[in-house]
């Protein structure tokens, strides 16, 4: 039985009254009422399935969330367990064994001085959580002026108020309004926009020498935060040139400036790592937030992690003041639980490692799709990856062309089975954490065709 059969929907039925009453994220309000919906309705493994039972390679694993795929029956009796024993407590008042678990369990498998654990509703409510930790901890200090927070164009963080207000997606700043008195931008970190000519480490003095650069201009006395995703994932796969993270953590420490580490897409598996910031880049932040991997996308949750460094500075005998910050369904039980099963599932298959074996397998079949002429840049690490679009005008090919290819490789490889993520002139894609070789190999064969249906349409345009 497929879900719309399972709520006694048609599909025909589905779609109208998802046009008629639910609005999507990011929605295009001029077109919203006559959007062209993909109605999924299974899923297994790495692959969903539309209505018509046609099966797909899911390349974004939902959104950067499905580590152990779908349809996992292990996951869905520790969720119903956790259903029939008790299905929801109050964080404020009572604790429950699979909050107090999990929170000792995150603790031990993040860097060994970040140990104290706020659990949120997602990654956006984690970014606020730790936005309001600065605060709470400068106000704490007797230092209300220190309240600044530094972020990078083309990071994303959330879409809650502080968590859009340190994004730096430039298509994102829309009708809504952002605080803009307390945020700072530094420019793109992206290697592959530097001049020509210039090396990757003169490009990182560069991106090193922007962050000191504001924080002259602010004054150090007024800037709390610098948060700052490992890799810019939604912004396109952005890897930051060699020693940038480390060299803007000694800036930060120098300053006293919190170094927030926005994990909320790389933790939990998809480099490889439970977590990014220690063991691929070398540096031990004062808080990170993660969500999405937490559950593999199977119940929503997210996480705040902070430093013993950080706690010791809010908590002691001689400050008597609530830590005014949570929501209804932190810690929820169930959601508790199945982030306790999916981190089994990921220990007991080693996954980490499977990541570990088969990404020189993805990152060279990605590097090798470089040779197009309409793909600029092939980048990734770990099961994360980004084709960036490039045109005969190059770079600054107009943002109309831009869109187009995107959406042309978009359609392209969902024609084949492939479903990607695209964003503007680029193509991202981070599978399950279960993907085989064989399976990573079908998905590049199916994008290498697409990309060579789509040379062909810019280059009989051309003509």
């Amino acid at each position: 039985m497929t879900l719309a059969e399972g709520y006694n929907l048609n599909i025909d039925e589905m779609l109208a009254a998802d046009r008629k009453h639910h609005l999507h994220p990011w929605e295009d309000l001029a077109t919203w009422k006559d959007a062209e919906r993909f109605p999924i309705t299974d899923a297994d493994g790495i692959h969903i399935y539309d209505a018509s039972g046609r099966k797909y390679i899911d390349g974004p694993a939902g959104m950067w969330a499905v580590q152990i795929g779908y349809g996992r029956t292990e996951m869905a009796e520790a969720i119903a367990r956790q259903v029939t024993q008790l299905p929801y407590a109050s964080p404020w008042s009572v604790t429950t064994s699979p909050a107090a678990q999990l929170a000792e369990k995150v603790a031990n498998l993040a860097p060994e001085k970040l140990n104290t654990v706020m659990f949120t509703t997602g990654g956006s409510t984690a970014v606020d959580t730790a936005l309001r930790t600065m605060q709470f901890l400068n106000n704490r200090l007797g230092r209300p002026e220190k309240k600044i927070v530094i972020a990078r164009e083309k990071g994303y963080h959330g879409s809650t108020y502080l968590a859009a207000s340190v994004t730096g997606k430039e298509r994102d700043k829309s009708c809504f309004d952002f605080e803009d008195r307390l945020v700072r931008f530094l420019p793109d970190v992206n290697p592959y926009i530097r001049p020509d000519g210039m090396s990757e480490a003169a490009w990182c003095d560069s991106k090193v020498s922007d962050l000191e650069r504001v924080i002259a201009e602010e004054g150090p006395e007024h800037v709390g935060a610098f948060i700052a995703e490992p890799i810019l994932c939604s912004g396109g796969v952005i890897i930051p040139p060699d020693g940038y993270h480390q060299r803007t953590l000694e800036i930060c420490r120098k300053h006293d400036i919190l170094y927030i580490s926005d994990e909320v897409v790389t933790a939990f598996g998809r480099v490889g790592h439970w977590f990014a910031s220690e063991d691929v880049f070398g540096i031990e932040p004062d808080i990170i937030t993660c969500a999405k991997g937490i559950t593999s996308g199977y119940l929503p949750l997210g996480a705040c992690i902070i430093s013993d460094r950080i706690m010791d500075r809010m908590t002691g005998a001689d400050h008597d003041v609530l830590f005014p910050n949570g929501y209804t369904y932190s810690a929820h039980p169930v959601c508790c639980a199945a982030a306790l099963k999916n981190i089994e599932i990921i220990e007991r298959e080693g996954l980490l490692e499977h990541v570990r074996a088969v990404s020189p397998l993805f990152q060279s079949r990605m590097a090798a799709l470089e040779a197009s002429p309409i793909i600029g840049d092939a980048r990734g690490i770990g099961l994360l990856g980004c084709l960036e679009g490039l045109t005969e005008a190059g770079r600054d090919t107009p943002l109309d062309v831009q869109r187009s290819l995107g959406a042309r490789l978009d359609a392209a490889c969902e024609a084949r089975g492939l479903i990607v993520r695209p964003l503007i002139n680029m193509c991202v894609f981070s599978p399950p954490l279960t993907i085989s070789e064989a399976q990573i190999n079908e998905m590049f064969d199916i994008i290498e065709d697409a990309i060579k249906e789509v040379e062909g349409d810019f280059a009989n345009a051309a003509d």
